[in-house]
């Protein structure tokens, strides 16, 4: 049986709207960034800790020492890693020209994704 790739990408951003607020409106963002079914996301706020290699914990925690509120990890079979940090910066983008931004200007966000061993930031 072949093994199936899971592409995996994290977000580190900020919000004033409250966790139960953003998964509230998730549903419609993912609808706006035409996001696939089978891309799987995870919201957590930021406490400065994550399971995960060694490289993972030290940009989780720089995020948190910056303030940094949330964290949300994303994970989509058959897709690369820099596939799904694309859709993770879809998602974003649409969440930022949500409700969820209405008269907040600074949009801090960081899409991390790993490249042959290291993880690189999406530009």
């Amino acid at each position: 049986m072949e093994r199936q790739e899971i592409g995996k990408a994290y977000a580190f951003f900020d919000c004033h709207a409250s966790k139960e607020r953003i998964e509230e409106e998730l549903p419609c963002i993912r609808e706006s960034a035409l996001t696939p079914r089978e891309l799987e996301l995870s919201l957590i706020e930021n406490s400065g800790q994550i399971d995960g290699d060694e490289e993972l914990k030290e940009i989780v925690k720089g995020t948190y020492n910056a303030n940094v509120r949330y964290i949300m990890q994303a994970k989509c079979p058959n897709r690369t890693n820099k596939k799904t940090a694309d859709e993770l910066a879809d998602i974003l983008n649409h969440a930022y020209a949500s409700d969820l931004y209405v008269g907040l200007g600074n949009f801090r966000r960081w899409i991390f994704y790993e490249d042959k061993g290291e993880y690189v930031e999406r530009e």
